[in-house]
């Protein structure tokens, strides 16, 4: 060890080290205020405890809260911003059920499901939370801020008791769309409405629809992109299926038809649309989902006597055309997805439904009547 004078009178204290992961050497140091035996022995046991942290594994000093913020940096970079806010928000949750200063070595299974129960907080959100956190225990031990995943394994979902939700909810009948369609005065909604009925887009997709991804000769949208609109941005879709052509039946082609004409009229002469976009924004850079669903929110419960969201109607979209005979796979890749257990509750549905009809008309039939 070996004592500078610093030039405002303190004294800095130093000593040599072997980085333990590169071979080289390596200092640390600390100031104190006098340069006497006492401050010696205070030093080097200063010292000692500072290059005895350099050898320990990360896993046994980083916190909970820090390993977050290492997690963050890299996501940021990583995945898109509406996910990188999403998880922001559930990470502080998990700092505030575990402990921000707790060592991540230090978790144990037992510890998390104790605090989870703890917190007085519903299944359904401590399993969300239960999942982000298996993510980030995963990320730090690929990254060496945790020697063991073994934790993990033995963390189970909370049991939870699962809404019971009729499959009818999920979507309306051909008829009930038509009474929703008359109850709405506001045009813009109305026209919205009817798009989604007619081509299964997510609000996000048909939000950040330009003029110029319905493509009339062809007969197709092309759904490209999608409304972030916790960041206000247009992004690309979160999976690589939804990105596709949606072709346009004849009631689409029409309904587009005239929505071009709205769209144009708006940015060529009350200039209120410069992104082009077939919905004409109001405020946001689009149209506001949550201005729409509390819109649509109050006509179905004046009309129909019950609530729906915008993801109804997607689902409305899938259940007519099976409805209509066509085929389940084509479905899914029409509405941007390989899979989908809501699309098949309804098809299992729909199929039962058809079926009961069937049975209706055949049943007074007499095969060998005089």
């Amino acid at each position: 060890m070996w004592v500078e004078e610093l030039s405002n009178g303190k004294f800095r204290y130093a000593e040599r080290y072997l980085d333990p992961l590169t071979g080289k050497q390596k200092k640390v140091s600390v100031t104190l205020d006098k340069n006497t035996k006492q401050m010696h022995k205070l030093a080097t046991s200063i010292l000692n405890q500072k290059i005895a942290e350099k050898h320990l594994p990360t896993e046994r000093k980083i916190t909970l809260a820090e390993v977050i913020e290492l997690y963050r940096e890299e996501q940021e970079k990583t995945v898109k911003a509406s996910t990188w806010k999403r998880n922001y928000y559930t990470c502080e949750t998990i700092k505030k059920l575990l402990g921000p200063d707790t060592l991540l070595s230090s978790l144990t299974a037992n510890y998390i499901r104790t605090n989870y129960l703890a917190s007085g907080k519903p299944p359904g959100t401590l399993n969300e939370s239960l999942i982000r956190l298996k993510a980030l225990l995963r990320w730090a031990y690929r990254n060496e801020y945790l020697g063991s995943t073994e934790c993990i394994d033995r963390l189970e979902r909370f049991k939870d008791i699962p809404h019971v939700q009729k499959i009818e909810d999920k979507f309306l009948e051909a008829k009930e769309v038509l009474m929703l369609l008359d109850s709405m005065t506001v045009k813009q909604w109305k026209d919205l409405t009817a798009f989604l009925v007619l081509s299964g887009l997510r609000f996000g997709e048909a939000a950040a629809l330009q003029r110029s991804d319905l493509d009339m000769e062809k007969r197709i949208i092309k759904v490209t992109k999608t409304f972030d609109k916790i960041n206000n941005i247009i992004t690309l879709p979160k999976t690589r299926t939804s990105i596709r052509n949606v072709y346009m039946q004849d009631e689409l082609f029409t309904h587009c038809q005239y929505l071009l004409s709205s769209s144009y009229f708006s940015s060529n002469v009350v200039k209120m649309n410069p992104g082009n976009l077939l919905f004409i924004p109001q405020k946001k850079k689009c149209i506001d989902i949550d201005v729409y669903a509390a819109y649509l929110k109050d006509c179905s419960r004046r009309t129909l006597n019950r609530e729906i969201t915008p993801h109804v109607l997607r689902h409305t979209h899938a259940s007519l055309l099976l409805e209509q005979g066509m085929n389940i796979d084509a479905i899914s890749d029409r509405l941007g997805h390989t899979n989908s257990k809501v699309t098949r509750e309804i098809y299992l549905h729909v199929t039962q439904k058809l079926q009961e009809k069937r049975n209706a008309e055949i049943k007074n039939i007499k095969i060998f009547a005089p």
